[in-house]
C-alpha cells in the first residue's frame, strides 16, 4: 500500500487569503496532512483580510484535524517540498500573486514556495495555481498560459453564481470545493450543477 502524501499549500500576498486558509481548514478536517509555506507578504495581508496575524491563523488551524499541519519557513530548503526525491504530493498556491506567477515562469526558485512549484513542474506532479487578480495584463495571461502548457492547472478564484450564494463564505467554498475535486479529496462544500 502506498503512503499517502501530504498536500503542499502555498499562500502568497495576493488578496484572497481566505481561500487558502479555508482550503487548509477543509483539508485538515478531511484527514489530509498539509505542508504549508507562505511568502513574507502574507504577514501584511493576513491582519487586513483575516483580522488575525499569521501566528493567530496558524494557532487556529493547528487545532483542526484529524489531519496534521506542518509549517515550513520560506527559506527552509531542507524541507521535503524542495526535493524531487522526497516523493512529495501535489501543491496548491492559493492565493497566487502575479509576482509569484512571473517568478514561476522564470524558474527562479529563490524561496521554498517557488522551489516547491518548480519541483512539481519538473517531476510532473500536480500543481494548482489559484490566481486572484483583476484585471489581468497581457504578460499575466501569457505567464498563466505558459504554466498551463507546462502542466499546471490554472484555477482562478471565480465563484459560480448559479446556486445564488447568500454569503462570501459560500463563494469561497465554491472555489475550495473545485480545488478539492482536483486533488481527489471528497468533500461537499458547495451545491453542484444539476444537483
Amino acid at each position: 500500500m502506498s503512503e499517502v502524501r501530504a498536500i503542499g499549500i502555498g499562500w502568497t500576498g495576493a488578496s484572497g487569503l481566505v481561500y487558502g486558509v479555508r482550503l487548509v481548514d477543509v483539508l485538515l478536517n478531511a484527514g489530509c496532512d498539509v505542508n504549508l509555506v507562505f511568502s513574507e507578504a502574507v504577514r501584511q495581508t493576513a491582519p487586513v483580510e483575516m483580522g488575525l496575524d499569521v501566528a493567530g491563523l496558524l494557532d487556529r488551524l493547528g487545532g483542526m484535524g484529524p489531519g496534521s499541519l506542518r509549517v515550513f519557513d520560506q527559506h527552509d530548503f531542507s524541507a521535503p517540498l524542495a526535493s524531487g526525491s522526497a516523493q512529495g504530493g501535489p501543491l496548491v498556491i492559493v492565493p497566487c500573486s502575479m509576482g509569484t506567477v512571473g517568478r514561476l515562469v522564470a524558474g527562479t526558485s529563490e524561496s521554498l514556495l517557488l522551489r516547491a512549484a518548480d519541483v512539481c513542474l519538473k517531476e510532473r506532479r500536480q500543481l494548482i495555481i489559484v490566481p486572484r487578480e483583476t484585471p489581468l495584463a497581457t504578460h499575466h495571461l501569457e505567464h498563466l498560459a505558459k504554466l498551463s502548457a507546462w502542466g499546471a492547472l490554472v484555477l482562478p478564484a471565480m465563484p459560480g453564481f448559479y446556486r445564488r450564494p447568500q454569503s462570501p463564505g459560500e463563494m469561497v467554498d465554491f472555489i475550495v470545493q473545485r480545488i478539492c475535486d482536483h486533488l481527489g479529496v471528497e468533500v461537499e462544500l458547495a451545491p453542484r450543477w444539476g444537483a
